[in-house]
């Protein structure tokens, strides 16, 4: 799976992590739901640094299509939001 992170670069996971990554997402959705700005940091946060460790970076010139889309870690809570307006399943496929 291809993750891209917006402003950073893309990701190459195994499937394998799929499940990982399908509930830190769920638990980013949540926050952003609520409201709660402190939960939606630390949610944002950890996805972003599951998804830095599990995967591995392409390179920078390398244009393959993402399978997700994830915010930058400076995103406000408002812009993720809008990204999961656009989705059914969250931002993580599956």
């Amino acid at each position: 799976m291809i993750v891209r992170i917006l402003g950073e670069g893309q990701y190459n996971l195994d499937d394998a992590h799929a499940d990982v990554l399908n509930s830190l997402d769920a638990g980013l959705e949540s926050a952003v739901e609520s409201g709660d700005e402190a939960a939606f940091r630390a949610a944002l946060s950890d996805l972003l640094t599951k998804v830095r460790t599990l995967g591995t970076p392409l390179p920078d010139d390398s244009l393959e299509p993402s399978d997700a889309v994830l915010p930058s870690s400076d995103s406000d809570l408002e812009e993720v939001r809008e990204m999961l307006t656009t989705t059914d399943e969250g931002l993580i496929p599956g």
